[in-house]
């Protein structure tokens, strides 16, 4: 025990202390350094919950781990093939599909001449795949894509007052010289590959009937 002058003074220098110690002999069994320990883990403490809350709800993000991959088409639908629409305002029609885009919804038209369908995307999940083809080789789709269908000007909603509700405004709008001239290009592609039994069948709404099985239905 070295004996201590003072409180925290003791009777020995450093150096002395350092040889008196020993702690040169661990300095040079360990290359001239003091050996390290790695620090255990400290156990995880339950945050408390604190004592004060804001007045206001405040939303918190939630975190989004997900890749957006494009969705797998069918193996039933390939470029060509006749879908019958089963949802939306072409519901029972039949369309002929001519590719998938970026977003994975599916590229179909009627064509427009023949049933009046034009130039749309739809969800695969909302389509029934035909056994019957036609040839759309002859078809470029290189200039559709998500954005095309798109509105360039944003819908502002504006609040209707009472006059405006029951004034009856009958509004026309007028499609875009480009987007009918694309429409009839596509349309005269794929009609000099018809034959007046597949115009026929592209015309006709699908129906059920009483008695009809659907589940025994070859497509």
């Amino acid at each position: 025990m070295v004996k201590e002058l003072a409180r925290g003074i003791e009777a020995q220098g450093r150096s002395k202390s350092y040889h008196r110690r020993g702690l040169w002999a661990i300095k040079k069994k360990n290359g001239g350094k003091f050996p390290t320990h790695p620090k255990a883990a400290k156990a995880e403490v339950e945050a408390k919950a604190p004592k004060f809350y804001p007045a206001d709800d405040e939303s918190k993000p939630l975190a989004r781990r997900f890749a957006c991959r494009q969705t797998k088409l069918r193996a039933s639908i390939t470029p060509g093939t006749v879908l019958i629409l089963l949802a939306g305002r072409f519901k029972g029609k039949r369309v002929v599909f001519l590719g998938q885009l970026p977003s994975g919804l599916l590229l179909v038209t009627g064509p427009f001449k023949v049933n009046g369908v034009p130039l749309r995307r739809v969800n695969q999940a909302y389509v029934i795949a035909t056994s019957t083809k036609v040839d759309v080789s002859k078809v470029d789709i290189s200039k559709f894509d998500d954005s095309y269908f798109k509105s360039a000007e944003k819908k502002q909603r504006t609040k209707k007052g009472e006059a405006d509700f029951f004034e009856d405004k009958l509004e026309k709008k007028q499609l875009p010289a480009d987007y009918i001239a694309n429409q009839k290009t596509v349309d005269a592609a794929i009609l000099g590959a018809l034959n007046d039994d597949v115009k026929g069948y592209l015309g006709t709404r699908f129906t059920l009937r009483s008695g009809d099985r659907p589940h025994l239905m070859k497509f």
